[in-house]
This record gives C-alpha cells, structure tokens and sequence, in this order.
C-alpha cells in the first residue's frame, strides 16, 4: 500500500519468423537502428535486437528474435521459441508461397509456446514488401481480416522496411496485446491465490490493500 509512482520495467521475447528472404531482418533493422540496407545477407540460426521502449511510467524491453526462415519447422525451434511472449510472422506481399506458408508458421509456433495460462502468444501478421506490390493483396482476393481471426492472429499491417512503412505501428500493436495478455494473467494469479484466504477469513490485510490501490 505503498503511495506515490513507481516506475516498472518489462522484458518481452518476440518472434520474427517466416519463410526466407521475406525481409524478417530489415524489418528489425529498420524498427531497432531506424536503417535499411539492400544488401541482403541470409540470417544463419538466430540473431538478437533490443529495443527500448518508455510508455507512461513503464519501460518495455524488447529482445527480438530473428529466426533463419531455413530452420523452418524444425526441431530447434522449440528451444528458440522457448519463453517467448509475442510474434510477428513475415510474408512477401511479392511471394505467394511465403503467404502459403504462413498457416504452417502459425500452427508450429502455437505447437511449440504457450503462455502460463495456457493461450498462444500474441501474433501480428506481417505483409511485407508492400512498397514493391501494393495490389497484390488486392488482386489475389485474400480477405485478411478474416484470415486473421481464422488463423488466431491478433492483427495484421502491410509493411515496408525500405520506406518505413508501418513498422513502428505494428510493434505497438504487438506491444499493447502483449501487455494486455500479462495484465490478464496477473489478475487471474491474484484471484486464484486471494479468493480462497478471502473466503476463510473476511476482510484482512488483502482486502485494504486493494482498497487502498
């Protein structure tokens, strides 16, 4: 019951997986050192960024995970999903087989991580590479709101790491369900452990505390 205004800190694991060559690395790169480079190098296992965020009075790490699109599926990815809070999964707006493959991305994450309570980690489709094929979403008929919810994917952006298209909102949206999630999970571990005391003896410290809040 402590007054006045604590600052927290967070850490988050993130994902980003999808199929090779659908621009998973410039995405973090443009997203962590604001850059771009065309230059294009094949990711070999996994990589590491971190990103600093300050919302209100909570500081948000970020430590995102670039997973090689060649481990696809196999038997390392479980260790590197391991504890993992969120996800963006990556197609090239330019490819179809990377969109194709994306069903198989979810469902092998969603296979390999959960959360304490039991639910996927939060998921954020990314359409990349819409600087190069704006229409394409468009011309192949895909309905991806629906997509979305069909497939557990709590959103979707079309993206760009080129032109810094949506990079930042896709993050935050990540960000906002992820703390969302945790924020749910706490209450549910305080309601699980409370209720039973509450039930047994009326009234007690517990209860003023939360009064108090």
């Amino acid at each position: 019951c402590t007054g006045g205004t604590v600052s927290t800190e967070h850490l988050y694991k993130i994902l980003v997986i999808g199929d090779l060559g659908v621009g998973k690395t410039s995405i973090i790169k443009r997203y962590v050192h604001h850059n771009f480079s065309p230059n294009y190098r094949a990711t070999i296992g996994v990589d590491f960024a971190l990103k600093v965020l300050n919302l209100d009075q909570e500081t948000v790490r970020l430590q995102l995970w670039d997973i090689a699109g060649q481990e696809r599926f196999g038997n390392m990815t479980r260790v590197y999903y391991r504890e993992a809070m969120g996800a963006f999964i990556v197609f090239d707006v330019t490819r179809p087989a990377s969109f194709e493959a994306v069903t198989k991305w979810k469902e092998d994450l969603d296979s390999k991580v959960t959360l304490a309570n039991g639910n996927h980690v939060a998921t954020v489709l990314l359409a990349n590479k819409c600087d190069q094929g704006r229409d394409v979403l468009t011309n192949n008929g895909i309905k991806m709101e629906q997509f979305c919810q069909e497939n557990g994917f709590v959103g979707w952006f079309e993206t760009s790491a080129k032109e810094n298209i949506n990079i930042d909102e896709a993050a935050n949206c990540l960000v906002k369900h992820i703390i969302t999630s945790e924020n749910d999970m706490l209450q549910s571990e305080v309601h699980d452990t409370i209720t039973p005391q509450l039930e047994t003896d009326k009234g007690g410290t517990c209860t003023s505390c939360f009064r108090s809040q």
